[in-house]
């Protein structure tokens, strides 16, 4: 130890002197030095000290803003739209210095600066700014808040399904530079539709055309939703596309990138990670990329001036968000091209009843092409029916009919070969044995079932059925249609042992395989592209997919069997496609006429007939039979309101996975839906947000699970 060392040891030497200095230092300070947990003693901002908070809480009666004080420290970075953090909870009475302190440490966004609040009592100080990047702007925020009011939901759920987590990595970076608007694209493969030339016009003019576009089968589609959004860039304008997956993505990015070359635009996807994901979106948030492909997030993306949204096939499942409050990618963009007064396109090579609906009343209108151009896109689609496989011996013993072996055959000669087959696990629902109509509730006209092979009774009403008879035909005998996969991958190796065999499942997906012969086993939605296209496809157990036990089985069987048809070679080329189903069912019907347009519209009347969504507005609430009794006796709901049920929620069989919405193992769950005619839907859900909001706050124990337009109702 030092002489130094030791003479600052003796406690009483230069004692005063050092303790003199300490007092005088603190003399001349000009602020006192305030501690940021509470502020205490800061001084706040001199203008605008208040600041609106919306707290990270999702639950519905915290759904609100809350004010807090704005230090005079924090005055620079405390802008709208940032994140921050603030203290919450503390309730009313530990006020010090007319400054309420405690409660724990919880994120926000700050909202908007106020000149005074209109709380009369002590507000708490903001803890801290989290970050300077405003990420919050006023556009994003009135889409989350009409988003959380039409689902039922609050905005802080919406909130955290829009803006990405932070990564201080991605945030230190700055955002290139904005490239000039590219000149507006030729019209393309857009010319084998008729309105096709003048859509990209409009949109290069500035215009906002509305449209429901079925798509031509075949491999164009991606580079005609990139002419679409370059023809919105060539405008000044934005253009937002979404899509189900990310090897979607990847072709319309692939696409785009070829057409405008890099630079020009993001790609959101969960693939991208956390650090590049986030990036991407601060590059359109600070306007230096003002075209957006991606997936179900990206349909919050915050492009300015946006000109074009897009939702490519907006009947995949993909597109529902499985967090609360569910929202979907067609209605969220619905809204964003309402409330921004901007293009709109729906497309696919399918059609939905939703999209139907959009043309029926007028909000979009038509983009098709030409019966000329179908039959040139298009390949030939045959049927295999009962009767065929019936009397077809290499059926029985194969489980393959002869005209599936002989399609292989003659397509290996050219090609790869697609064959589809339904997915493990779906479960059949009812239909007259002599015609196949579903058999439905007389009361609700709900899905009739037989649970455990016992009575008859409706899957959304409950009411038991004991004389039924169907409607179409008179008959009472009723059949479950066909269920399983076949042995199609064994088979077909066995059968043609010099060809390879390919896979392409949940397990293990391919993008694409090359243009030689092969045989490719597909469950639906995992189908590869094929170089060139394939020569042939088969659609195995066709039944399996129609009759499932949902009030879109039809609708999904044909969007599957369509998607899976256009990787197939146009008709002129020899591209060939057998479907084994009964050839007197609608979609099978439509599929070989390829015309999915009126099959939606089919549907759309049966469905406004029957009092079925779109054309009504449904809700369903689940939960335990005490809580969802209690629930529905104290939701006030419009007088219109239809409950339906409830009914016992399947339970899920231990070791299997369980699904959103699915009962724990070992509860029982009831469902009930709520039912109200078109134009009460905003009513229905204010009302269930309204109880749910009265519930938790009373906290009435177990709580209910609201879903506004479920996907799936049975």
């Amino acid at each position: 130890m030092s002489s130094e060392n030791e003479r600052s040891a003796d406690p009483g030497d230069g004692a005063p002197e050092q303790l003199a200095l300490i007092r005088e230092t603190v003399r001349k300070a000009k602020v006192p030095r305030a501690k940021p947990r509470t502020w205490r003693g800061a001084a706040l901002a001199k203008e605008l000290p208040v600041a609106r908070v919306l707290v990270n809480k999702g639950v519905l009666h915290l759904d609100q803003y809350f004010d807090y004080a704005v230090p005079e420290e924090l005055d620079a970075e405390a802008q709208p739209g940032v994140r921050v953090r603030v203290r919450f909870g503390a309730g009313g009475r530990n006020v010090r210095g007319g400054r309420r302190e405690g409660g724990g440490l919880i994120d926000g966004f700050l909202v908007e600066r106020l000149a005074e609040s209109d709380y009369p009592g002590a507000l708490a100080a903001l803890a801290s700014v989290v970050s300077t990047e405003p990420v919050l702007g006023p556009e994003l925020l009135a889409l989350a808040r009409a988003v959380a009011d039409r689902y039922a939901g609050s905005l802080a759920d919406v909130l955290q399904l829009a803006v990405p987590p932070r990564n201080g990595r991605a945030e230190s970076r700055p955002s290139p530079e904005p490239l000039p608007p590219p000149p507006a694209p030729s019209a393309g493969s857009w010319e084998r539709y008729a309105q096709g030339p003048a859509f990209l016009r409009a949109l290069a003019e500035g215009g906002a055309p509305r449209a429901v576009w079925t798509a031509l089968p075949g491999p164009h589609w991606p580079e005609e939703i990139a002419r679409a959004m370059a023809a919105t860039l060539a405008s000044g304008r934005g253009a937002l596309v979404v899509v189900p997956d990310g090897r979607t993505a990847g072709r319309v990015d692939a696409a785009l990138t070829a057409l405008l070359g890099p630079g020009r635009h993001a790609l959101l996807t969960a693939d991208s990670g956390p650090e590049k994901r986030y990036r991407e979106w601060l590059a359109v948030r600070r306007g230096s990329v003002r075209a957006v492909v991606g997936t179900r997030a990206a349909m919050f993306a915050p492009v300015a001036d946006l000109g074009l949204v897009a939702v490519w096939d907006d009947g995949d499942a993909s597109h529902s968000d499985d967090n609360a409050p569910f929202p979907h990618v067609r209605e969220v963009l619905e809204l964003r091209a309402a409330h921004g007064r901007c293009a709109f396109l729906l497309g696919g090579t399918s059609c939905t009843v939703e999209a139907a609906q959009l043309v029926e009343s007028g909000w979009a209108l038509p983009l098709r092409a030409d019966r000329e151009q179908l039959r040139t896109a298009a390949p030939l689609v045959r049927t295999v029916g009962d009767g065929e496989l019936a009397r077809d011996g290499a059926a029985r013993a194969a489980r393959l009919p002869s005209l599936a072996w002989q399609t292989v055959r003659d397509g290996l000669r050219s090609g790869p070969v697609l064959v589809q087959v339904p997915r493990r696990g779906y479960v059949p629902r009812l239909a007259c044995e002599r015609c196949r109509e579903p058999a439905r509730c007389r009361h609700c006209a709900g899905p009739l079932q037989a649970p455990d092979q016992q009575a008859l009774d409706c899957a959304w009403c409950g009411r038991a059925e004991t004389s039924w008879h169907c409607a179409a035909c008179g008959s009472n005998r009723l059949r479950a249609q066909i269920v399983g996969a076949r042995r199609t991958a064994e088979e077909l190796g066995r059968a043609f042992p010099a060809v390879p065999v390919r896979t392409s499942g949940r397990d293990h997906i391919l993008d694409s395989v090359p243009d030689a012969p092969a045989l490719v086993v597909s469950t639906p939605g995992a189908e590869p592209v094929a170089e060139g296209g394939y020569a042939a496809a088969l659609l195995l157990d066709g039944w399996a997919m129609v009759g499932r036990p949902d009030l879109r089985a039809g609708e999904e069987a044909l969007r599957r069997w369509t998607a899976a048809a256009s990787l197939v070679r146009g008709q002129p080329e020899g591209g060939t496609v057998v479907v084994v189903a009964e050839p007197t069912l609608r979609p099978v019907q439509a599929l070989v006429r390829w015309d999915p347009v009126g099959h939606a519209r089919r549907e759309l009347a049966e469905r406004a007939e029957l009092g079925f969504p779109p054309v009504s507005r449904m809700a369903s609430v689940t939960g335990t039979p005490e809580a969802l009794a209690a629930f529905l006796a104290a939701a006030e709901l419009p007088p219109e309101a239809e409950v339906l049920g409830p009914v016992p929620v399947p339970v899920t069989g231990p070791g299997r996975p369980r699904r959103p919405g699915d009962a724990s193992h070992g509860e029982s769950w009831e469902r009930a839906l709520l039912r109200v005619p078109p134009g009460s839907g905003a009513a229905l859900a204010a009302a269930l947000k309204a109880a749910q909001a009265a519930r938790m706050a009373r906290g009435s124990g177990e709580q209910v699970r609201i879903r506004v337009d479920p996907p799936d109702i049975g």
